[in-house]
């Protein structure tokens, strides 16, 4: 179970000050979508750059022209990338076909997926690397919880790693823990506390004994 930090209310230089503090206990730096609008795909580059050793992931939310998008994200120096699941198969099989090519990874956000199960198989059957259940900001606040959409992607999948996002904190990772994703992203669970590299470790401590 690897763990990914997302960042995405912070600039350029803020970005690489946080990441600083808790390096030693993740293993992805995720490059928001809001930092991509922002800033561009310099704030790919500039976080590789900077902590060669780290994988990156550009969170792009790709719904189109999916093989175009991955050759400019891997040029940044991404070594995964985000298209969204409700995109069609054809951009899909862009950014798997793209990403091969390149050496990088695709990671599939099912955000606003309405049949996961259905998608999720044929997402696998397209080749993905990684697929994502993603409770948005919207529906997190609305209560939503992304953990029978994971079981239920777990259930279908044969080659694909599975992923988890949205409002996850130390709290609700027991829960996390049980439903074992191969990936764990978590955003203000981290940066939102006074003292991140405590609370890194202590993520990094829960994923160890899972």
């Amino acid at each position: 179970m690897e763990l990914q930090l997302a960042l995405d209310l912070v600039n350029i230089p803020e970005g690489i000050a946080l990441v600083k503090e808790v390096e030693p206990f993740i293993d992805i730096v995720e490059i928001g979508t809001p930092i991509v609008i922002n800033e561009g795909l310099h704030a790919v580059k500039a976080m590789k750059e900077a902590f060669p050793n780290l994988k990156v992931l550009a969170d792009l939310k790709i719904m189109d022209a999916g093989g175009y998008e991955i050759m400019k994200a891997s040029e940044a120096g991404a070594d995964i990338i985000t298209v969204l699941g409700a995109s069609n198969d054809l951009t899909i099989k862009g950014c798997v076909d793209e990403a091969k090519k390149q050496g990088r990874k695709v990671l599939v956000d099912m955000i606003n997926v309405q049949d996961i199960a259905t998608r999720a198989k044929e997402l696998d059957e397209l080749g993905v690397d990684y697929i994502c259940v993603h409770t948005g900001y919207d529906g997190q606040a609305a209560g939503q919880s992304p953990f029978t959409d994971l079981a239920t992607i777990k259930s279908v999948v044969k080659n694909a790693k599975t992923a988890v996002a949205g409002g996850i904190k130390l709290a609700t990772m027991p829960e996390v823990i049980q439903a074992n994703p191969d990936l764990v992203i978590v955003g203000g669970g981290i940066t939102s506390q006074d003292d991140k590299a405590a609370t890194a470790s202590q993520f990094r401590e829960l994923i160890a004994q899972a």
